[in-house]
């Protein structure tokens, strides 16, 4: 929290040094330059990004994502199991995993797992390539990607009112949980063990070792199935 007051009192002050300034003009050409570029080479990526690439567009940048270890691949499909049986038995929208491109104000990402409602997911279109901001994203780190999970993708996902983030470890075998409070994110728990409930997902809860465990997460997708 301290960080973000700190980070908004900078661009406060930048910003009014910059309308001071006889060179707003200049800059804001600049500026307008930059974005008009940035804005190209999006389209570009858009175009040309292939189906069997796991790549994202931050920053005016083409990040292509290495093949994932075994471990962060397990982690995903326990929880996605979990998730989408949950949501597909009650009706309540769509899961989606690694290979949905999400489409923000500035920048593109595959989150490695998310969640749209019912009232969203059911205006989706079948040869749809681009979608919204999800209610529910969740990260699995690797070593190539735990900065932009928790620097750009964190501040983003907010400003673009993602009501739930959830960032996984899967060599500490811990979940984050974050909920969105106004314009950022506050910790709701930090856990390897216990359970987890989530925020937008209607009365999903599911124990934090059945992302982990292969035996716990077979219990509880059988739990999951039994109560309709």
């Amino acid at each position: 929290m301290t960080l973000t007051i700190l980070e908004r009192s900078i661009e406060s002050q930048l910003m009014e040094q910059l309308l001071r300034s006889p060179r707003l003009p200049m800059v804001a050409k600049q500026l307008g330059a930059l974005v008009a570029d940035e804005s190209a080479r999006r389209q570009e990526f858009i175009h040309t990004v292939l189906e069997s690439e796991k790549a994202e567009f931050i920053n005016g940048e083409k990040v292509v994502h290495s093949p994932a270890r075994f471990k962060h691949t397990a982690t995903i499909g326990n929880l996605y199991r979990l998730l989408s049986t949950y949501v597909m038995i009650h009706h309540l929208g769509w899961v989606g995993f690694e290979k949905v491109l999400i489409s923000l104000t500035r920048n593109d990402y595959e989150p490695d797992i998310c969640f749209f409602n019912a009232e969203t997911a059911v205006t989706f279109q079948p040869d749809q390539i681009r979608f919204p901001a999800p209610d529910l994203a969740v990260e699995v780190l690797s070593a190539s990607t735990e900065a932009n999970d928790r620097g750009i993708k964190f501040e983003d996902y907010a400003a673009h009112a993602v009501s739930e983030y959830w960032i996984i470890d899967p060599d500490s075998e811990t979940v984050e949980q974050y909920r969105l409070v106004g314009e950022r994110y506050d910790l709701a728990i930090k856990a390897q063990t216990g359970e987890l409930h989530s925020i937008v997902v209607p009365n999903f809860v599911i124990p934090v070792r059945a992302i982990f465990d292969d035996g716990i997460n077979r219990a509880t997708l059988a739990q999951l199935l039994a109560i309709r």
